[in-house]
């Protein structure tokens, strides 16, 4: 998920009904997986953080309602820096690796998929990870917690971005190594790929990425795509009811001429009519390729998420009612829940997690998972990371406007999700990444927002390194100050 001009997320909550859906019959889609990404672990700027306050984890008793509509995929975002505090290569976190533990096998308990998904750029506490041997060790020590579970997917890292391009392929292949290290040697491994693992520029971006090689022949292409005129996947306005189709076209043609298998990690559309004919094209595009596209996840379910324009949390999440018809058609035959309790019987407690280990004070809270991810239609300027294999490489990227962030919902208390009482800042990495001045192209501005007299608008961007747009909120609304790079009017 990306960073661009935003309408407000309360005006999509107004339209959540306001488009009939049409009749849609089933189809054999030749899919393996659909599902949805649920957010929530990866949520704020602090580091650890508090559970119900920072974070929170996706609540299991709504994945199993999508569970029973027949979703059969769920991918958990999680820190790099939550779960591994003090270095890469250290210990994990025992209390936040209990709380993803059980999540997993509440999910897996249920007959579904999960992708394991460290939302982190390519970024470990801020900085561009340069060390393979690092990374390699980071994995085979997590695969090896999860290496007996063959309904685990491991996602390399999500959305790398501005970073060089060998060091991407060097990053996934230390991965891959370190999984199977790990004796993880049935599941398959999802590699995304540079600027923001976008599929419209995938061909172009990441070709190199096709001499990745794994010893188990399970690696899949994971890929991500929204249907905004930028691409950005903040806007409810998709740049025309076939676009869905025309962005896959090159990464299509890509997997087939590399004999590659590919799916797509993250899409969504606003609830109107183009955008809702522009995401059946996508879907229906894929699924007669489905020779080299396994399926797909839209963006985003999770408890914290209210009114945010793409919700697909059952069953008042904005794109819900609209798109959940849409998605059912495209859906595995036989993928749904067998039964309707497995899936809440593990869920984290929040009791659990709040003795949560402290981490040191030099885990930087400005993380770039932390910020909200852009894709953009322009061409990126490469930030180019040194050769070496060890330490870390600074990175001050500049994040655009954000997506609407997630606000408290009562729903997070019930049954198989942790109990917490209201968070008291609002989560500031919903979206998947931040944007550099670079990649903007000449068309749009990245100036904030305003309503009237040079105020900015809610939700949008007041401060941060490197921004000089308008710093005072419209009335009613206060800067927040999110983190170093990130300050909202909230």
């Amino acid at each position: 998920m990306r960073i661009g001009n935003l309408i407000v997320a309360a005006s999509a909550a107004s339209l959540v009904h306001a488009y009939p859906t049409r009749d849609i019959k089933k189809r054999g889609s030749g899919f393996t997986w659909v599902g949805v990404s649920e957010s929530g672990a990866e949520f704020g700027s602090s580091i650890p953080g508090t559970l119900g306050t920072d974070y929170t984890w996706p609540d299991t008793s709504k994945i199993q309602v999508l569970r029973d509509d027949g979703m059969n995929v769920f991918r958990i975002p999680f820190l790099m820096e939550r779960l591994a505090p003090n270095q890469m290569t250290g210990s994990l976190d025992a209390t936040y690796l209990k709380d993803l533990k059980s999540t997993v096998q509440a999910v897996t308990d249920s007959g579904a998929y999960v992708v394991l998904d460290p939302h982190n750029y390519g970024r470990y506490s801020g900085s561009i990870i340069s060390s393979t041997s690092d990374f390699k060790t980071f994995w085979k020590t997590v695969a090896g917690e999860f290496a007996s579970n063959e309904k685990v997917i491991f996602d390399t890292n999500n959305e790398y971005h501005d970073m060089e391009q060998s060091l991407v392929l060097s990053l996934n292949q230390a991965a891959i190594d370190g999984i199977r290290a790990a004796g993880a040697t049935t599941q398959y491994i999802f590699v995304e790929g540079n600027s923001y693992s976008g599929a419209w520029k995938w061909a172009d971006t990441n070709d190199n990425l096709s001499q990745l090689t794994d010893p188990q022949d399970k690696i899949v292409y994971e890929m991500h795509q929204y249907l905004d005129s930028d691409g950005s996947g903040t806007s409810e306005t998709c740049a025309s009811s076939t676009i869905g189709k025309e962005r896959l076209q090159t990464a299509t043609e890509w997997l087939k001429t590399n004999n590659k298998k590919g799916f797509l990690g993250e899409f969504a559309g606003g609830v109107n009519e183009q955008c809702e004919q522009a995401v059946e094209g996508l879907l229906s595009y894929m699924s007669d390729n489905s020779d080299v596209w396994m399926g797909a996840e839209w963006w985003s379910a999770g408890p914290w998420w209210g009114s945010y324009m793409y919700s697909m949390e059952p069953t008042d999440g904005t794109a819900y009612s609209t798109y959940l018809p849409i998605l059912k058609k495209y859906f595995v035959d036989g993928a749904g829940a067998s039964t309707s309790s497995s899936a809440t019987s593990a869920a984290p407690s929040t009791a659990a997690a709040s003795t949560s280990t402290s981490v040191s004070a030099s885990t930087s809270s400005a993380s770039s998972t932390t910020i909200s991810a852009v894709e953009s239609s322009s061409t990126s300027s490469v930030a180019e990371a040194p050769s070496t294999t060890s330490g870390v490489v600074t990175a001050t990227p500049t994040p655009s406007h954000p997506a609407p962030q997630p606000t408290s919902n009562s729903s997070s208390a019930s049954s198989g999700a942790p109990t917490s009482s209201a968070p008291t800042t609002l989560a500031t990495s919903p979206a998947c990444g931040y944007q550099t001045t670079v990649t903007v192209t000449a068309s749009r501005s990245t100036a904030a927002p305003s309503s009237s007299a040079g105020a900015v608008a809610h939700y949008y961007q007041c401060g941060g390194i490197n921004y000089s747009g308008p710093t005072t909120c419209e009335s009613g609304y206060t800067c927040v100050k999110q983190n170093p790079y990130y300050s909202q009017c909230l």
